[in-house]
């Protein structure tokens, strides 16, 4: 499925992808990278890989879109933003971006894939030191004076590309947190709203999406862990997931 040279995560070993693994169907592309010593959050594998696999799965159940899999399992693929791989996917997911460091190469590279029509879901970041953190490490690749950011309308195409959703961004904290919180604001008031926030192209299309204050990779990772769980948060979760999903191949 992968490259045989594999980074050792955790404890499983992950591949990044190389040009053969693209085979015409949809592959859930996330992105790594590297640790910002000054940022806020976990790594870029968090909720890997069962949310990759969960979400893939979904999108072969509620939509016609054609899946790839690998027997059983779907094909989910590891890239990282100087690699030319990245533009094999028309969409990428970066999770936990509080903790991300784009390099200027690595800037450059998400410049010009999205420049040519790629789309990147960030998600998973909370607070406003973490905003701020990531916005610090977007600004290298899009400029705040040539691309400004803007919170989503309720009626945006995104939010309606498949499944309405007519409040927009889900709040949704991870299993363990609601478990023992029994809410979902991660840092209290500070991250008490859910914010759906967005990058436009030139031509108006959302081309950087971005969930803060909100976690929607652990609804699809843990979805069969709390029957409860499952109902407060995965079902608006896949909502959204499907929405972005369609949205980014269409748009």
């Amino acid at each position: 499925m992968v490259a045989s040279a594999a980074a050792q995560r955790g404890r499983f070993a992950i591949s990044l992808a190389t040009e053969r693994d693209f085979d015409g169907g949809f592959q859930f592309c996330r992105a790594a990278f590297r640790q910002n010593p000054n940022g806020d959050g976990g790594g870029w594998s968090v909720d890997y890989p069962q949310a990759d696999e969960n979400v893939s799965i979904r999108l072969s159940e509620l939509t016609k879109t054609r899946v790839s899999f690998d027997r059983r399992q779907p094909r989910h693929l590891v890239v990282r933003l100087t690699d030319p791989t990245l533009f094999g996917c028309p969409f990428v997911m970066m999770t936990e971006v509080g903790a991300a460091y784009l390099d200027p190469s690595e800037a450059l590279a998400l410049r010009d894939y999205l420049d040519k029509g790629g789309f990147l879901w960030v998600d998973d970041f909370w607070g406003d030191y973490a905003w701020s953190a990531w916005e610090e490490q977007l600004r290298k690749a899009l400029p705040a004076g040539e691309f400004p950011i803007v919170d989503l309308p309720l009626d945006h195409a995104l939010y309606r590309s498949h499944l309405v959703l007519p409040n927009g961004v889900p709040q949704i904290s991870s299993i363990n947190f609601w478990l023992r919180a029994g809410h979902a604001s991660e840092r209290g008031t500070e991250s008490r709203q859910p914010h759906g926030r967005a990058v436009l192209d030139r031509h108006g299309r959302v081309m950087v999406f971005m969930t803060h204050n909100t976690d929607i990779g652990d609804s699809w990772e843990r979805e069969g862990e709390d029957p409860n769980y499952f109902r407060l948060y995965s079902v608006n979760g896949y909502a959204l997931g499907m929405d972005v999903l369609v949205y980014a191949m269409t748009h």
